[in-house]
């Protein structure tokens, strides 16, 4: 059986040709491919040599380096090429490379927003030997910034309370999530955005997990915790509905890349029992 690939993350690049590196290209929430018979495949820097010269270095990835950078809007992908979503590569490209094409989205778009100070409005220059861009007249650095945010699966009993956002564009039920604000400890987050969405109480908030998530450029980090009391009570403005469920009666339910997906089915399995191989 082969091992899952190995991913060294690093941000200082290597003096070696970057014809033969992988080379993620983003913009916004978007992502470079190439397309051959068998599927995708990300360009590598022979491909696009101009943009792989300015590109971040990643890490590297079982051994090859890889590299992200950014392209402009009216880009037009040569023939062979399309940009996708990058949440459309899961399970089209193995797990490592979807976790580095996340990372590349968030590098890119660090760079793209602080390419002046928000301080002095000057140009920024690239730090050497660390992920940072800082102002040459004031000082001030400009490091990748990450948002955390909380996510909670909530139990009753053999129950599971799951929640429809307002926004989703399709019917689906998830997990309760929100971001910490100033001076909040995650514990009190938690407290805090189960109130405000479902009106209920909650107790024996337990941390589960975490996983870092590019579509927000923020960490989930992920709890759980049980029903304390009150009833359910959704806000209409983040939560249009919410139900306990069983889970033998489960609705629509976000895909297994997702921490929502981890947290829901380590409840089915607590409940249940592990599922047979």
């Amino acid at each position: 059986m082969s091992s899952a690939p190995l991913f060294v993350p690093d941000h200082t690049p290597p003096d070696r040709p970057r014809e033969g590196a992988l080379l993620f290209l983003a913009r916004g929430m978007d992502v470079l491919v190439q397309e051959h018979a068998d599927g995708i495949a990300i360009p590598t820097g022979a491909a696009f040599p101009e943009l792989a010269a300015a590109a971040h270095y990643l890490g590297a990835l079982d051994g090859v380096d890889c590299y992200a950078a950014g392209f402009a809007k009216d880009f037009a992908p040569p023939d062979g090429y399309k940009v996708v979503a990058a949440r459309s590569l899961f399970k089209r490209v193995d797990d490592a490379r979807f976790a580095v094409a996340g990372r590349a989205l968030a590098i890119v778009e660090w760079d793209l927003t602080h390419r002046f100070c928000g301080r002095c409005g000057q140009p920024t220059l690239l730090v050497a030997g660390e992920r940072a861009r800082r102002c040459p007249v004031d000082k001030t650095p400009f490091y990748p910034r990450i948002a955390p945010a909380i996510i909670v699966l909530i139990t009753r009993g053999d129950t599971m309370l799951l929640a429809q956002n307002a926004q989703f564009p399709e019917p689906m039920f998830s997990t309760l999530a929100g971001f910490v604000e100033p001076g909040e400890s995650l514990e009190e987050c938690v407290a805090r955005e189960v109130k405000e969405e479902v009106g209920i109480d909650v107790k024996n908030v337990r941390y589960f997990g975490s996983q870092p998530w590019p579509f927000g450029r923020s960490l989930m980090v992920g709890f759980t915790a049980e029903h304390a009391g009150g009833e359910i009570t959704v806000d209409r403005k983040e939560i249009s509905e919410a139900h306990w469920f069983s889970t033998d009666n489960l609705p629509r339910i976000p895909p297994k890349l997702s921490i929502a997906r981890q947290l829901i089915d380590a409840f089915v399995e607590r409940v249940k029992g592990p599922a047979a191989p």
